[in-house]
């Protein structure tokens, strides 16, 4: 199975965060910010990865550097789980919706980390979460995972709606992007012959 284990540990955040890739989408996350726990609890689900997270951090500042250091260690894992990326099939994309809300996502697994993140979320907050930080959590992912993502909003007007349907549209073109596929299992999907 393709597994990582992060630890991460800086003057603002104390993370230890689990991801299979191979798993049946089980969740279990205490990162101090409910609305994030939620956002990573059903990205566990649709990608149908195994995750674990617990953070400590400065939420007496604000869920910023929370939010942002999650991101750094998801991609970091992700990073890990793949290795060489042998066999996977690289590429994924869906147009999913979310109530009114329509998301499009699409990620080229490219070792060349990079987001591309359009969203325009209506209101500043949900509950007490900056909805800002959804582009802070996909930037530190994206970067850190080496992967090209990019996310687009069709329709929407629930700042919930939009943000859910990123989560869930993200873990759903990872999924797929980084299955194996069996016809070409021992190959680096790439001319170059290496990913990265």
């Amino acid at each position: 199975m393709r597994k990582a284990q992060i630890n991460r540990k800086t003057a603002e955040t104390d993370i230890a965060l689990t991801l299979n890739l191979d798993g049946t989408g089980v969740a279990a996350c205490v990162t101090g910010c409910g609305f994030l726990d939620h956002m990573l609890t059903l990205f566990a689900k649709h990608g149908r990865f195994d995750l674990s997270v617990t953070c400590t951090g400065d939420t007496y500042v604000d869920d910023h550097h929370t939010v942002e250091d999650i991101g750094i260690c998801l991609g970091k894992a992700f990073a890990e789980a793949l290795g060489d990326k042998r066999g996977i099939v690289r590429y994924g994309d869906i147009t999913l919706p979310m109530d009114e809300a329509l998301i499009l996502a699409a990620v080229d697994i490219s070792g060349r980390g990079g987001c591309y993140y359009c969203l325009d979320i209506p209101t500043e907050k949900v509950g007490t979460f900056d909805t800002q930080l959804g582009k802070e959590f996909f930037d530190a992912f994206a970067r850190d995972a080496g992967v090209t993502l990019h996310i687009r909003q069709l329709a929407g007007e629930n700042s919930h709606h939009i943000l859910e349907g990123a989560f869930k549209s993200v873990a759903r073109c990872l999924a797929k992007a980084v299955a194996i596929d069996g016809k070409f299992a021992d190959e680096i999907p790439s001319t170059k012959g290496v990913i990265g």
